[in-house]
Protein backbone atom coordinates (compact mmCIF):
# COMPACT_ATOMS: atom_id res chain seq x y z
CA UNK A 1 0.00 0.00 0.00
CA UNK A 2 1.39 3.66 -1.12
CA UNK A 3 1.96 5.97 1.41
CA UNK A 4 1.06 10.01 1.01
CA UNK A 5 2.25 13.43 2.18
CA UNK A 6 0.13 16.29 1.74
CA UNK A 7 1.45 19.40 -0.09
CA UNK A 8 0.97 20.88 3.90
CA UNK A 9 -1.29 23.92 3.58
CA UNK A 10 -1.97 23.59 7.40
CA UNK A 11 0.26 22.53 10.29
CA UNK A 12 -1.99 19.68 11.13
CA UNK A 13 -1.15 17.93 7.52
CA UNK A 14 2.77 19.07 7.92
CA UNK A 15 4.10 15.85 9.84
CA UNK A 16 1.38 13.50 8.42
CA UNK A 17 2.09 10.32 6.29
CA UNK A 18 -1.34 8.46 5.80
CA UNK A 19 -1.98 5.61 3.50
CA UNK A 20 -3.19 6.47 0.12
CA UNK A 21 -6.04 4.24 -0.21
CA UNK A 22 -6.20 3.36 -3.69
CA UNK A 23 -6.38 -0.50 -3.23
CA UNK A 24 -9.65 -0.26 -1.81
CA UNK A 25 -12.82 -1.17 -4.17
CA UNK A 26 -15.57 0.06 -2.24
CA UNK A 27 -16.11 2.84 -0.07
CA UNK A 28 -19.38 1.46 1.68
CA UNK A 29 -19.78 -1.90 3.91
CA UNK A 30 -22.06 -4.70 3.10
CA UNK A 31 -25.23 -3.85 5.06
CA UNK A 32 -25.62 -7.43 5.94
CA UNK A 33 -22.27 -7.73 7.39
CA UNK A 34 -22.78 -4.42 9.71
CA UNK A 35 -23.67 -4.72 13.39
CA UNK A 36 -24.17 -1.44 16.45
CA UNK A 37 -21.03 -1.60 18.20
CA UNK A 38 -21.49 -0.11 21.95
CA UNK A 39 -18.64 2.19 22.93
CA UNK A 40 -17.30 1.02 26.26
CA UNK A 41 -14.21 3.54 26.32
CA UNK A 42 -12.00 0.71 28.03
CA UNK A 43 -14.39 -0.49 30.69
CA UNK A 44 -14.70 -3.80 32.09
CA UNK A 45 -17.95 -5.61 32.95
CA UNK A 46 -18.12 -4.28 36.11
CA UNK A 47 -17.74 -0.44 34.86
CA UNK A 48 -14.30 0.27 35.97
CA UNK A 49 -11.39 1.88 33.64
CA UNK A 50 -9.05 -1.19 32.67
CA UNK A 51 -7.22 0.90 30.24
CA UNK A 52 -6.25 4.43 30.67
CA UNK A 53 -6.35 7.15 28.23
CA UNK A 54 -9.20 5.74 25.76
CA UNK A 55 -12.72 7.10 25.07
CA UNK A 56 -14.28 9.15 22.72
CA UNK A 57 -13.79 8.62 19.08
CA UNK A 58 -15.77 8.74 15.43
CA UNK A 59 -18.62 6.42 15.73
CA UNK A 60 -17.92 3.00 13.70
CA UNK A 61 -19.81 -0.09 13.43
CA UNK A 62 -18.58 -3.84 13.14
CA UNK A 63 -18.03 -5.67 10.10
CA UNK A 64 -18.32 -9.05 10.82
CA UNK A 65 -15.41 -11.47 10.13
CA UNK A 66 -15.61 -15.30 9.18
CA UNK A 67 -11.87 -15.74 11.11
CA UNK A 68 -13.16 -19.61 11.11
CA UNK A 69 -13.47 -20.18 7.79
CA UNK A 70 -16.10 -23.04 7.86
CA UNK A 71 -17.29 -23.05 4.92
CA UNK A 72 -15.58 -25.78 3.12
CA UNK A 73 -15.43 -26.91 -0.56
CA UNK A 74 -17.08 -24.26 -1.93
CA UNK A 75 -15.29 -21.14 -3.99
CA UNK A 76 -15.98 -17.68 -3.23
CA UNK A 77 -14.91 -14.97 -5.74
CA UNK A 78 -12.93 -11.80 -4.11
CA UNK A 79 -16.03 -9.05 -5.03
CA UNK A 80 -14.23 -6.25 -3.23
CA UNK A 81 -11.19 -4.65 -0.97
CA UNK A 82 -12.53 -2.28 2.13
CA UNK A 83 -11.53 -0.42 4.78
CA UNK A 84 -12.43 -1.76 8.43
CA UNK A 85 -12.17 1.03 11.26
CA UNK A 86 -12.30 -1.98 13.76
CA UNK A 87 -8.61 -3.15 12.40
CA UNK A 88 -5.33 -2.11 10.98
CA UNK A 89 -5.80 -4.81 8.30
CA UNK A 90 -8.04 -4.26 4.88
CA UNK A 91 -10.90 -6.78 4.48
CA UNK A 92 -12.63 -8.59 1.61
CA UNK A 93 -15.78 -9.39 0.64
CA UNK A 94 -16.43 -12.87 -0.46
CA UNK A 95 -19.27 -13.80 -2.66
CA UNK A 96 -19.47 -17.62 -2.17
CA UNK A 97 -21.15 -19.70 -4.85
CA UNK A 98 -24.53 -20.28 -3.24
CA UNK A 99 -25.11 -16.47 -2.83
CA UNK A 100 -23.92 -16.00 0.93
CA UNK A 101 -21.46 -13.20 1.33
CA UNK A 102 -18.92 -13.02 3.96
CA UNK A 103 -15.85 -10.93 4.93
CA UNK A 104 -12.18 -12.49 5.95
CA UNK A 105 -8.96 -10.70 6.38
CA UNK A 106 -7.96 -9.89 3.25
CA UNK A 107 -4.44 -11.42 2.37
CA UNK A 108 -1.47 -9.29 1.12
CA UNK A 109 -1.70 -10.87 -2.96
CA UNK A 110 -5.56 -10.53 -2.68
CA UNK A 111 -7.11 -9.13 -5.84
CA UNK A 112 -10.83 -8.61 -7.14
CA UNK A 113 -11.92 -11.62 -9.34
CA UNK A 114 -9.60 -14.42 -7.17
CA UNK A 115 -11.67 -17.09 -6.54
CA UNK A 116 -10.33 -18.64 -3.16
CA UNK A 117 -11.77 -21.68 -0.98
CA UNK A 118 -11.49 -23.63 2.53
CA UNK A 119 -11.35 -27.43 2.66
CA UNK A 120 -8.61 -30.03 3.18
CA UNK A 121 -7.62 -30.81 -0.37
CA UNK A 122 -7.57 -26.87 -1.39
CA UNK A 123 -4.15 -25.74 -3.18
CA UNK A 124 -1.63 -23.58 -0.87
CA UNK A 125 -2.31 -20.27 -2.46
CA UNK A 126 -3.05 -16.76 -0.99
CA UNK A 127 -6.49 -16.45 0.32
CA UNK A 128 -7.05 -20.55 0.82
CA UNK A 129 -7.74 -21.71 3.91
CA UNK A 130 -6.86 -25.49 5.12
CA UNK A 131 -5.74 -27.17 8.16
CA UNK A 132 -1.93 -27.40 9.13
CA UNK A 133 -1.52 -30.50 8.37
CA UNK A 134 -1.82 -29.32 4.72
CA UNK A 135 0.20 -26.27 4.54
CA UNK A 136 3.70 -26.92 3.50
CA UNK A 137 6.60 -26.52 5.35
CA UNK A 138 8.40 -23.01 4.86
CA UNK A 139 5.11 -21.85 3.66
CA UNK A 140 3.80 -18.61 5.30
CA UNK A 141 0.12 -18.26 6.89
CA UNK A 142 -2.22 -16.13 8.92
CA UNK A 143 -5.24 -16.11 11.12
CA UNK A 144 -4.18 -19.65 12.82
CA UNK A 145 -6.57 -21.22 15.16
CA UNK A 146 -5.19 -21.85 18.46
CA UNK A 147 -6.98 -25.12 19.07
CA UNK A 148 -9.15 -26.48 16.28
CA UNK A 149 -12.43 -25.21 15.60
CA UNK A 150 -12.00 -22.10 17.91
CA UNK A 151 -11.57 -19.29 14.90
CA UNK A 152 -8.29 -17.57 13.71
CA UNK A 153 -6.39 -15.73 16.82
CA UNK A 154 -2.99 -15.30 15.40
CA UNK A 155 -1.52 -13.08 13.37
CA UNK A 156 -4.61 -11.32 12.22
CA UNK A 157 -2.82 -7.41 12.34
CA UNK A 158 -1.73 -5.78 9.11
CA UNK A 159 1.60 -6.98 7.61
CA UNK A 160 1.93 -9.82 10.19
CA UNK A 161 3.00 -13.61 9.16
CA UNK A 162 3.40 -16.62 10.39
CA UNK A 163 6.21 -19.23 9.00
CA UNK A 164 5.59 -22.95 9.37
CA UNK A 165 9.05 -24.50 10.43
CA UNK A 166 8.51 -28.25 10.76
CA UNK A 167 5.97 -31.48 11.67
CA UNK A 168 6.12 -34.02 14.13
CA UNK A 169 3.48 -36.54 15.37
CA UNK A 170 -0.08 -34.21 16.02
CA UNK A 171 1.62 -30.92 16.03
CA UNK A 172 3.28 -28.30 14.28
CA UNK A 173 5.97 -26.10 14.81
CA UNK A 174 5.44 -22.26 14.05
CA UNK A 175 7.45 -18.95 14.39
CA UNK A 176 4.93 -16.30 15.53
CA UNK A 177 5.71 -12.51 14.19
CA UNK A 178 6.85 -11.97 18.03
CA UNK A 179 9.75 -14.11 17.07
CA UNK A 180 8.24 -17.16 19.55
CA UNK A 181 7.99 -20.49 18.39
CA UNK A 182 5.12 -22.66 19.07
CA UNK A 183 3.33 -26.36 18.43
CA UNK A 184 -0.12 -25.84 17.04
CA UNK A 185 -2.40 -28.83 16.71
CA UNK A 186 -2.32 -30.23 12.81
CA UNK A 187 -6.48 -30.16 12.62
CA UNK A 188 -6.06 -26.15 13.37
CA UNK A 189 -6.95 -24.10 10.21
CA UNK A 190 -4.66 -21.62 8.95
CA UNK A 191 -5.25 -18.87 5.65
CA UNK A 192 -2.10 -18.91 3.45
CA UNK A 193 -0.32 -15.71 2.76
CA UNK A 194 0.60 -12.52 4.55
CA UNK A 195 -2.00 -10.07 5.89
CA UNK A 196 -2.54 -6.92 4.15
CA UNK A 197 -1.70 -3.35 4.55
CA UNK A 198 2.12 -3.86 5.40
CA UNK A 199 2.73 -0.30 5.57
CA UNK A 200 0.22 0.24 8.42
CA UNK A 201 3.46 0.45 11.05
CA UNK A 202 4.67 3.82 8.94
CA UNK A 203 1.29 5.89 9.39
CA UNK A 204 2.36 9.49 11.34
CA UNK A 205 -1.26 10.66 12.07
CA UNK A 206 0.79 14.30 12.01
CA UNK A 207 -2.16 15.90 14.44
CA UNK A 208 -3.75 15.16 17.72
CA UNK A 209 -7.22 15.48 16.17
CA UNK A 210 -6.78 12.19 14.19
CA UNK A 211 -5.69 10.11 17.59
CA UNK A 212 -9.03 11.84 19.06
CA UNK A 213 -11.21 10.16 16.41
CA UNK A 214 -9.09 6.96 16.89
CA UNK A 215 -10.21 6.78 20.28
CA UNK A 216 -7.41 8.06 22.51
CA UNK A 217 -7.39 11.20 24.88
CA UNK A 218 -4.75 12.87 26.23
CA UNK A 219 -1.97 11.00 28.48
CA UNK A 220 -0.26 13.37 31.46
CA UNK A 221 2.47 12.34 32.45
CA UNK A 222 3.67 11.52 35.83
CA UNK A 223 6.44 14.29 36.70
CA UNK A 224 3.97 16.92 35.63
CA UNK A 225 1.46 15.85 38.47
CA UNK A 226 1.31 16.69 42.26
CA UNK A 227 2.59 13.55 45.04
CA UNK A 228 -0.61 12.93 45.65
CA UNK A 229 -1.81 11.77 42.51
CA UNK A 230 1.77 10.18 41.04
CA UNK A 231 4.94 8.78 42.94
CA UNK A 232 6.67 10.70 40.25
CA UNK A 233 4.33 13.80 41.11
CA UNK A 234 5.78 16.77 43.23
CA UNK A 235 9.48 19.02 43.68
CA UNK A 236 10.56 22.30 42.53
CA UNK A 237 10.73 23.35 39.14
CA UNK A 238 11.14 20.16 35.92
CA UNK A 239 12.34 17.48 37.89
CA UNK A 240 12.91 13.68 37.14
CA UNK A 241 11.25 10.68 39.00
CA UNK A 242 13.80 10.91 41.47
CA UNK A 243 13.14 6.84 42.45
CA UNK A 244 12.39 3.82 40.22
CA UNK A 245 9.68 4.63 37.79
CA UNK A 246 6.26 3.43 38.58
CA UNK A 247 2.71 3.68 38.27
CA UNK A 248 0.32 5.39 39.22
CA UNK A 249 -0.68 3.13 41.82
CA UNK A 250 3.18 2.37 42.84
CA UNK A 251 4.17 -0.49 41.00
CA UNK A 252 7.46 -1.00 39.85
CA UNK A 253 6.71 0.03 35.94
CA UNK A 254 10.20 -0.72 34.28
CA UNK A 255 13.17 -3.06 35.03
CA UNK A 256 11.09 -6.64 34.15
CA UNK A 257 8.46 -6.43 36.43
CA UNK A 258 6.18 -9.71 35.71
CA UNK A 259 2.93 -9.24 34.92
CA UNK A 260 1.62 -13.19 34.18
CA UNK A 261 0.09 -14.27 37.38
CA UNK A 262 0.55 -17.83 36.67
CA UNK A 263 1.79 -20.56 34.35
CA UNK A 264 -0.73 -21.38 31.83
CA UNK A 265 -1.30 -25.18 30.64
CA UNK A 266 -0.72 -23.93 26.83
CA UNK A 267 2.81 -22.68 28.15
CA UNK A 268 3.85 -26.14 27.73
CA UNK A 269 3.49 -25.45 23.75
CA UNK A 270 6.12 -22.93 23.73
CA UNK A 271 9.06 -24.13 22.05
CA UNK A 272 10.87 -20.76 21.90
CA UNK A 273 9.93 -17.56 24.03
CA UNK A 274 10.03 -14.59 22.49
CA UNK A 275 12.97 -13.53 24.81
Amino acid sequence: MPMKKRRPVSPGQRHGVLPEYSELTRKKPEKSLLRKQKRRSARNAQGRITVRHRGGGAKRRYRLVDFRRDKWDVPAKVVSQEYDPNRSSWIVLLQYADGEKRYILSPFEAKIGDVVRAGSGVDPKPGNAMPLRRVPVGATVHNVELTPGSGGKIARAAGTEVKVLSKEGKRATLRLPSGEMRQFHLDCMATIGSVSNPDHKNIQHGKAGRRRHLGFRPAVRGTAMAPADHPHGGGEGRTGEGRAPKSPWGWLAKGGRKTRRRRKPSDAWIVKRRQ
